[in-house]
């Protein structure tokens, strides 16, 4: 049975940072803008795949909408489903949604893709669950476009772009327009949304990007620890600059 109230460690450092940055005036306005862009009436069928805790689809199901989150970790499933009882959740795989063919209105992936071995085959399937007139929204960062005031600008290139190459598909965000469109989606848009942080919100994500990026061998542990002993001094004087891109896009099956 899934203890829900004791996650694993990595889980749960995972789940506080979200309840950390998902109340940030910012990524609430974004999430807002990418219900939008769904373009969705009450009672339509919506999936938020790779839905984490579970929030975006709480919200959804709030609007009137039939939401259902999707994540391949069940044990983030069972604690979105504790924390959100009023929405729906399922397991599965952004390459092999739980859905038949046309069954859904609305699609929306929100910081997902990046972890996807192969996105197109993801926006394929997506492609597959909408029905004709339904809205797929993508919404991430690109792990190569993060942008940190330092006092070693050169150690912070090394951190930021070391973090990124150990993840699958960092730049998917950049590639959004174009795999909607490979997929066979029409009338696709594209946004990006800067969110900026200069206080000590985002330093769990700071201290994430210099430990990965020891632990790759890119920075020796004393830079590490040097460079987030910066970073936490700034927050502790209000100087500290975090710039972080989201990139948005949406497009609808004809």
């Amino acid at each position: 049975m899934t203890d829900l109230t004791h996650p694993n460690e990595s889980i749960a450092a995972m789940i506080a940072m979200l309840d950390a940055t998902e109340v940030v005036p910012d990524a609430v306005r974004l999430r807002a803008r990418s219900y939008e862009l769904l373009r969705l009436s009450p009672g339509d069928a919506v999936a938020d795949v790779g839905c984490g805790a579970g929030r975006a689809v709480a919200e959804l199901a709030a609007r009137g909408l039939r939401a259902t989150g999707v994540d391949a970790d069940e044990q983030i499933l069972a604690l979105a489903a504790h924390r959100w009882p009023a929405a729906g959740f399922r397991a599965g795989d952004a390459c092999a949604l739980p859905f038949a063919d046309g069954e859904l209105a609305g699609y929306r992936a929100d910081k997902v893709y990046h972890e996807v071995a192969d996105p197109a085959r993801a926006v394929a399937e997506a492609h597959r669950v909408l029905a004709p007139g339904g809205r797929a929204v993508l919404t991430g960062q690109d792990w190569d476009v993060i942008v940190i005031d330092s006092t070693d600008p050169a150690l912070t290139r090394t951190v930021v772009h070391a973090r990124a190459d150990l993840i699958r598909t960092p730049r998917a965000a950049r590639g959004y327009r174009n795999l909607l469109l490979d997929a066979g989606f029409r009338d696709v848009e594209c946004e990006v949304t800067t969110a900026v942080f200069t206080d000590g919100v985002m330093l769990p994500l700071l201290s994430n990007l210099a430990e990965n990026a020891r632990a790759a061998g890119a920075i020796t542990a004393a830079q590490a620890e040097n460079w987030i002993d910066d970073q936490r001094r700034r927050a502790a004087d209000g100087r500290l600059f975090l710039a972080l891109p989201i990139f948005t896009a949406a497009g609808r099956k004809p």
